[in-house]
């Protein structure tokens, strides 16, 4: 019997997928010092991740001069949507401090983060989050770590405080009209002399809008930037530090972790120091301007309090960048950029969008059959308006989606319905017949 050979061949063995692998850096101070530390971590992560022979790198996420108590950080939330979109499987951070220091937050995210796969490693506290002990050990720790940033903040108010009980101007950083460098306080004599001519047209009877008209048309802006308007110039006569001196404690910090600034409107002592710097206005044109503003006050219309919309601040023109705002046109109801409607300045050629038009988008791209204001609010962060008459809305959650308009012509949008109604409404004008709605 012949002998039968045959050649058994293996397959080849499967190369073991790499483990794509980022990290995340941040500092809490825009200082020299902090950002060069911030640059080091960077370094450091990209050379330790791309050296491991098993992972494959996807980047360091930094933010800088982010608080984090917050999580509104860009590179953090950048870092999430990656996560969520399956493209990283570990995350690398330095410490459960630099990552979150809002206990709720970080077990928020950690869990969400361990339910989509992803392992965060803690490398000072060595602690894998994918570890049956991990979310023990981090949650004591992350107590820890939001206890020592209440600590931090308690310090800090406790100095600023004390500060503001000895007349020092602390925390001043901008005030149109003069210089402010490492705490000392000069006057800016340009913006001086605008400040002065500010007061002297408003004491001579011209409107504070019209005085906002004039500086946005001379090219003046405000201290960080932006636009004048009767709000900001009514804040500038009614400021006392242009007396050079300074109300004290005028406002303070909620809390650590979400650090709002509220009016104080009797919860702290205040303090008025005198002499704090040099003055721009004399006592008697600031006291004059001060019976200006009383007067304009009493006399002025009692106004209604405007219920805010679902679309206040929500809707950006990506021409110019302001916040579009809601117009009424008879019985109807807009929204429209400002600088398209205001003579004084350049349009930016955007549309007006009717409302009844964006409640159908926005529950369009949120799958809904009807607008629901708290389903709006809780996932859409933002909505961009291109000049093309494309929407786009950001989610909360780092997705998008676009949606493009038109305006529908009235004779379009009438049903056969509506038609009929009104050839009815007609003849019964014609005859002198009062009509009566079916």
């Amino acid at each position: 019997m012949a002998r039968t050979i045959q050649q058994i061949s293996f397959p080849a063995p499967m190369r073991p997928s790499l483990k794509r692998v980022a990290a995340y850096a941040r500092v809490s101070s825009g200082k020299d010092a902090m950002l060069h530390s911030l640059s080091a971590q960077v370094s450091y992560y990209s050379a330790l991740i791309q050296k491991h022979t098993g992972w494959l790198y996807c980047g360091v996420y930094a933010d800088e001069a982010f608080t984090g108590t917050k999580d509104s950080r860009d590179g953090f939330q950048s870092l999430l949507a990656e996560c969520r979109a399956g493209n990283i499987d570990m995350v690398i951070t330095k410490s459960i401090s630099r990552f979150a220091r809002n206990t709720v937050t970080l077990l928020e995210t950690v869990r969400e983060l361990k339910a989509l796969g992803v392992d965060v490693y803690f490398e000072e506290q060595n602690i894998h989050t994918m570890s049956a002990d991990g979310e023990l050990m981090m949650t004591i720790l992350a107590s820890y770590a939001q206890e020592e940033s209440r600590s931090a903040s308690e310090n800090q108010k406790w100095r600023i405080r004390r500060g503001f009980e000895r007349g020092e101007l602390v925390n001043l950083r901008f005030l149109f009209g003069y210089k402010i460098e490492k705490g000392r306080v000069t006057v800016d004599p340009e913006k001086a002399a605008v400040v002065r001519e500010v007061f002297r047209r408003a004491l001579e009877g011209e409107s504070l809008t019209s005085l906002a008209i004039d500086l946005n048309r001379r090219g003046f802006t405000g201290v960080l930037g932006g636009k004048w308007n009767s709000m900001r110039i009514r804040e500038m006569l009614s400021n006392e530090k242009y007396l050079g001196n300074a109300l004290l404690q005028k406002q303070y910090r909620n809390n650590h972790l979400e650090k709002k600034e509220i009016p104080n409107r009797g919860e702290l002592p205040q303090y008025y120091a005198e002499g704090t710097h040099e003055a721009i206005i004399d006592q008697a044109a600031f006291d004059a301007a001060q019976e200006l503003l009383a007067g304009i006050t009493e006399n002025s219309p009692i106004k209604r309090p405007r219920r805010r919309s679902a679309f206040t601040s929500m809707i950006t023109c990506t021409v110019c960048g302001r916040n579009y705002k809601r117009c009424t046109g008879g019985k109807r109801h807009f929204w429209n950029c400002p600088t398209a409607v205001q003579t004084d300045l350049p349009s930016c050629g955007t549309s007006q969008i009717p409302e009844k038009l964006l409640y159908d988008l926005a529950a369009q791209v949120l799958g809904l059959a009807q607008f629901d204001e708290g389903v709006f609010l809780e996932r859409v962060k933002g909505i961009d308006a291109l000049p093309d008459k494309t929407l786009v809305f950001h989610f909360k959650d780092g997705s998008t989606a676009e949606r493009h308009w038109e305006h529908i012509s009235r004779a379009k949008s009438w049903t056969p319905e509506m038609k009929e109604i009104a050839r009815q409404r007609a003849l019964a004008q014609r005859r002198g017949e009062k009509w009566q709605e079916p």
